[in-house]
């Protein structure tokens, strides 16, 4: 497939919000592959759905305060935001009945729970056996979600000695196999407050949940670990780098560059989904070496695993400099999704025998759907 990413034009700032561009063979892709992609951008504060009709892409963006890590299983979608954890699940019979725009969407994401856990600035998140976890980066720890508590600790690094919220080490990312936490990221071992920032460049770490021991040191910034297929891989930021881990040499051989801070990644079928950050010069990375590069982009590029190849391109012209996570929807066509942003969630009730749609402006419901959910 050719994708002329070069050719792409330059971001303008004249153009609509969150005008984007991408290679002519990326709606037949998505279109082929049977599924959306959600992804987060916590500099803009969105959750933006792409989706194909086959010919075309369709964007929707939807107001999350500072959005960043995301975790999709199931009918379920979990999202990091500043102080809070918001679980949504996508209904079908909610859709076509979206009152707002009838018609448009085959299932949309509804919020079920918000936990609050103040500002602890959640990355990576995931669904395992006994529920939802996360990447408590200001704590330093992995940790679960409670009716009682602002969060409960269940892991933490074996260099850190106590949990405070001072960002020691600056865990990131969580590799999940077989239903439980399998490998973490870091960009540092420091066990003092940000320490991490003294080496950042080369500092990361990629440890061994079970063991506390350090599978990989010294590397520029990695984010997202991800077991596939049985094989770990992750992306190396401050390089632009996806990579794959041979855990048993200690080593990693470079799949792909890509042109920007890469961050986030999901797979469907032999595609990795890879997000690409275009880091300003005020960003907490703004004075790396790569941010004061002209050809970085923001957006996503489509990898086929199995060889390595660039197989399309994804960019935003506008509005969106910065993107945290990237997670395929698998089976969904044209997802709708309402944040606890805006009050049109308030309308919304969904039950196992039908669905209910509140009168926009006086707050009434009508039925609008009997059928039951599938």
């Amino acid at each position: 497939m050719s994708t002329n990413a070069t050719n792409m034009p330059a971001p303008d700032a004249s153009l609509h919000p969150f005008a984007c561009s991408h290679t002519p063979e990326l709606p037949e892709l998505l279109a082929g592959l049977h599924c959306s992609l959600a992804i987060s951008t916590y500099q803009a504060g969105k959750v933006l759905m792409v989706s194909s009709d086959g010919e075309r892409l369709q964007l929707l963006p939807r107001a999350f305060d500072t959005p960043m890590g995301m975790v999709a299983q199931g009918h379920r979608l979990a999202v990091a935001c500043a102080h809070e954890i918001v679980v949504l699940a996508h209904n079908p019979s909610m859709g076509p009945t979206y009152p707002r725009k009838p018609d448009t969407y085959d299932t949309l994401y509804l919020p079920r729970q918000v936990y609050f856990t103040g500002a602890v600035s959640m990355h990576d998140m995931a669904f395992d056996d006994d529920g939802l976890i996360g990447v408590n980066t200001s704590f330093s720890c992995l940790c679960r979600f409670d009716d009682d508590y602002s969060f409960l600790p269940v892991w933490q690094p074996p260099f850190i000695t106590n949990l405070q919220p001072e960002d020691r080490c600056h865990l990131n990312g969580l590799a999940m196999s077989d239903g439980k936490s399998r490998y973490v990221t870091a960009l540092g071992t420091s066990d003092t407050k940000q320490g991490w920032r003294d080496n950042k460049l080369n500092g990361g770490i990629l440890m061994d949940v079970e063991s506390g021991e350090c599978v990989l040191e010294n590397l520029p910034m990695p984010h997202s670990p991800r077991i596939y297929n049985g094989q770990l891989y992750m992306l190396l930021s401050a390089t632009g780098e996806l990579v794959k881990v041979d855990i048993a040499r200690g080593a990693y051989e470079v799949i792909r560059s890509h042109p920007g801070f890469v961050r986030g990644m999901d797979l469907i079928g032999d595609h990795l989904f890879v997000g690409i950050s275009r880091l300003r010069k005020t960003h907490t990375f703004g004075d790396l070496d790569m941010a004061q590069r002209n050809d970085l982009i923001c957006g996503f590029e489509v990898v086929h695993l199995p060889t390595g190849a660039l197989v399309s391109q994804f960019r935003f012209m506008a509005t969106c400099e910065e993107i945290y996570d990237i997670c395929a929807l698998p089976g969904l066509v044209r997802p709708g999704i309402l944040g606890v942003e805006a009050d049109t969630h308030k309308l919304a009730l969904s039950l196992p025998q039908g669905s209910f749609w509140g009168q926009i402006g006086d707050g009434k419901l009508e039925k609008q759907a009997e059928k039951p959910q599938g």
